[in-house]
């Protein structure tokens, strides 16, 4: 599994993730190679989300894909991302 977690400084974090949801969460869960996506609020200007990918390559298309998609829609309300990437190598969930 690869990670990608990618942090913009926003004006409104509540309407950057009403965007999201609607229309980036359909996008991404349907790139090849998808496991997860979770998106959130911050704190202090600050809107960040996880993406979590079979492979790297799949993950630096996943930042390619928010790229185009945040141009198109929300770029209004974004700061260029700070993004961390890597293989994961510790994991749980329920």
């Amino acid at each position: 599994m690869y990670a990608s977690i990618r942090r913009y400084k926003t004006t409104s974090a509540k309407e950057v993730l009403q965007h999201v949801r609607e229309g980036f969460v359909p996008i991404i869960s349907k790139a090849p190679g998808f496991l997860s996506y979770s998106a959130f609020d911050a704190s202090n200007g600050v809107v960040a989300s996880i993406s979590v990918f079979e492979t790297k390559a799949q993950v630096d298309e996943s930042n390619r894909l928010a790229a185009d998609w945040v141009k198109k829609t929300v770029a209004h309300l974004l700061e260029k991302p700070e993004i961390t990437e890597g293989d994961v190598t510790v994991h749980k969930a329920k």
